[in-house]
């Protein structure tokens, strides 16, 4: 029986992929996947547009990572085909570059084998990213990349979904020790200040949002915690911090605002 099989699609339950959709504007969704959006899009329209902040990142990421020499990709939680994918960044530098998208939920792998039909280059592959050895023994992932090399291992607005009680930092530890000398972590996650600010305001709302709903994940972790996701690693300059602050592409305009200090962004090269 087929991963996919084992886990049939449920109209009435929301999807993390399905969710995020909704916020890059996407139609691959359900009517419970709208409603736990629209709750937060409603309070805080702000939302759509970092959606769109945080997608640009990834882009950002993974093209400083090919630009690095970094030729072979594992994106984990991929989540549903966008405007821009990582395959499509990193190919339009190294047409040869390899890329593997992980994701759990069956609607997006089937979107996703459609969408890499025609491209030798990549493959899209059912699995738990919460389950790195098994994950990376698979032979989909192993027979296509070479795990001797280093490589890109792509954790973007996934780790906070995966509650205290998995335990995270054991996770990602295992992650790191898996990967070869010479890769790197790109990785965002939830971030509460928990200051008093406008961003932990906004943190604390989402999160109740997203918790109290059928989908029912999302953890905000203090600064502390997430640098505990790179333990074992170099931190690439800036360092950890807000995704507009992260290698942009030009000089920001505006100041930034309440939202943007709800997730940190970080990218570390494994020693």
């Amino acid at each position: 029986m087929t991963r996919e099989q084992k886990t049939p699609v449920d109209p009435t339950k929301a999807s993390i992929a399905r969710v995020y959709d909704v916020f890059l504007g996407g139609k691959d969704n359900f009517e419970v996947d709208r409603e736990v959006a629209g709750q937060v899009i409603e309070q805080i329209p702000q939302t759509l547009r970092f959606a769109q902040d945080h997608r640009a990142w990834l882009i950002r990421a993974v093209r400083f990572l090919s630009k690095a020499g970094i030729d072979q990709f594992l994106d984990c939680g991929s989540g549903l085909p966008t405007a821009e994918n990582t395959h499509q960044a990193v190919q339009r530098l190294n047409r040869d570059a390899r890329v593997v998208y992980v994701d759990i939920d069956p609607i997006v792998g089937s979107h996703g084998r459609a969408l890499l039909e025609e491209n030798q280059n990549t493959r899209f592959v059912v699995g738990d990213l919460t389950r790195p050895r098994e994950l990376l023994s698979d032979p989909a992932i192993s027979g296509f990349l070479d795990l001797t090399r280093p490589l890109g291992l792509i954790q973007c607005s996934t780790i906070h979904h995966v509650a205290d009680e998995q335990h995270p930092h054991e996770i990602m530890r295992e992650y790191v020790e898996l990967l070869p000398s010479g890769s790197y972590l790109a990785l965002t996650h939830w971030h509460d200040p928990a200051d008093g600010s406008e961003g932990s305001r906004i943190a604390q709302y989402i999160s109740e949002v997203f918790n109290n709903s059928s989908m029912g994940s999302g953890s905000f972790r203090s600064r502390a915690e997430i640098e505990r996701f790179f333990t074992g690693m170099e931190f690439v300059d800036p360092g950890l911090t807000i995704l507009r602050d992260w290698w942009p592409d030009g000089p920001n305009l505006t100041p930034a605002d309440g939202v943007d200090h709800i997730v940190l962004a970080g990218v570390a090269r494994k020693p």
